[in-house]
């Protein structure tokens, strides 16, 4: 009876794991982290950067508008789905374009951590401009790589692995940068991330070329160039609800982006020291965001697509309130414990699904470039607020009124996605019928 009962419960485990230890999610978590690094250079670290070199917070916030790369990628998407890169090309279009980005996000990273703040703001404002046009190209790679690698089966666990690798990317570069900082100054601490883009490197030399991609069919001259841009928009926008979509895409992560855009500010008003920053933040938050991954994982197998996106949505309106209560008790490591670990946990889960939802939105014939437009889409004008009125709003309302504004403004995503699952759009709007089958059936 013992053994019997041993051997289901290795059974269960080997159910639960074997999927994670796959060679193409394994592959999504070492692309996921070296994903995740450049964001942190340009997101949190510079704005700790930038404050504690005393810049305003006007200032300090426009630097936001470094991410607006990341939004308006879909623009040279077409150029990684399409253009053969000489010499390099002859590995493959997604490996060689992975290197290549490789190489102009280290490149980009070394003018950002020679740059002074203090003496050239403006310099610095350039290079977090070109980091983020190489981290966000770096990105459009990445995302092509992963989804044309993974089977559709592999789809939520696949999407989670690809979590892991990004929090983990994002939180250590991160964390590691504060560290060094305190000891060989903020150009040593940015210069060593580099080793980040690593892992990406390996995958494109073990994995090899992606055996789902798909090349579109070539054309020459003016009309390639506009079949380029033009078709993979063009197949998106044929399909049924297709701007409802997009709209949802645009709408659902507005509150969450102003909310974690701003917290440094938040936490370095509220005089939280790098030590701490790193432990709760970085540390408790890394945690609880792995657990939502895992959490994320299992409610995408259990209750469907659908089901467990809306879900997520819910989850990360509500963790915005926990920033306005913390604004509000000011200095309290304990609830700033808490804060970091229903935010982590509630994105955790909202990064499984939600990418899982927008990858199987994908044509595998624009894979780049439709991945880079909803990608994009998702954070464009969460990030433009951000950079053009978020500082002043602070500064006019106060941080409390600005987290609970965050709060509603995450609304309507939820309900347009609740209105989109009661009349059959989610289902709609994916194209590729083996996707769309296995998005279908949870469990």
């Amino acid at each position: 009876m013992t053994t019997s009962s041993s051997v289901a419960r290795t059974g269960r485990w080997s159910n639960w794991l074997g999927p994670y230890l796959e060679r193409a999610p394994l592959g999504a978590l070492l692309l996921g982290i070296s994903s995740g690094f450049p964001y942190a250079m340009i997101g949190a670290t510079l704005t700790t950067r930038l404050a504690q070199d005393g810049i305003d917070k006007k200032s300090v916030t426009a630097f936001s508008l470094a991410f607006l790369a990341y939004n308006f990628k879909f623009l040279w998407a077409p150029a990684v789905d399409r253009f053969h890169l000489p010499l390099l090309g002859r590995f493959g279009q997604r490996r060689s374009w992975l290197w290549l980005s490789a190489v102009l996000v280290v490149a980009a990273l070394a003018f950002l951590a020679l740059s002074d703040p203090s003496a050239h703001l403006g310099t610095v404002a350039v290079a977090a401009v070109a980091l983020g046009v190489a981290g966000a190209t770096f990105d459009i790679v990445i995302d092509a790589y992963r989804i044309e690698l993974l089977s559709p089966q592999q789809l939520g666990v696949g999407s989670g692995m690809s979590q892991y690798g990004w929090r983990i990317g994002s939180v250590s570069a991160g964390a590691l940068a504060l560290l060094v900082a305190e000891r060989l100054g903020w150009s040593g601490a940015y210069l060593l991330c580099a080793v980040f883009v690593l892992p990406a490197v390996f995958v494109g030399f073990w994995l090899g070329e992606p055996q789902r991609h798909r090349e579109p069919t070539p054309k020459r001259g003016v009309a390639a160039a506009v079949a380029a841009v033009v078709g993979p928009l063009a197949e998106f926008f044929r399909r049924r609800g297709a701007f409802l979509v997009l709209l949802f895409v645009l709408l659902h992560k507005i509150g969450d982006t102003l909310a974690n855009l701003t917290l440094r500010l938040l936490l370095n008003d509220l005089n939280f020291s790098n030590a701490e920053i790193a432990t709760y933040d970085v540390g408790i938050g890394f945690v609880a965001y792995l657990v939502g991954i895992f959490v994320g994982g299992i409610l995408y197998a259990r209750m469907g697509m659908k089901r467990s996106v809306l879900l997520s949505l819910v989850l990360m309106a509500v963790s915005n309130l926990s920033f306005a209560y913390l604004a509000y008790l000011g200095h309290s490591n304990a609830f700033l414990a808490f804060t970091m670990a229903f935010e982590h946990f509630a994105s955790g889960i909202g990064g499984v699904v939600v990418v899982a939802y927008l990858s199987a939105l994908c044509n595998l014939s624009f894979t780049a470039t439709q991945f880079a437009l909803l990608s994009a889409a998702a954070s464009i004008v969460g990030r433009f607020l951000t950079g053009t009125t978020a500082g002043a709003l602070i500064e006019w309302m106060g941080y409390v009124n600005f987290y609970l504004l965050t709060t509603v403004i995450a609304l309507p995503g939820v309900f347009l996605y609740a209105w989109m699952i009661r009349s059959g759009l989610v289902e709609a709007s994916i194209v590729e019928q083996d996707v769309k089958q296995a998005a279908q059936s949870p469990g």
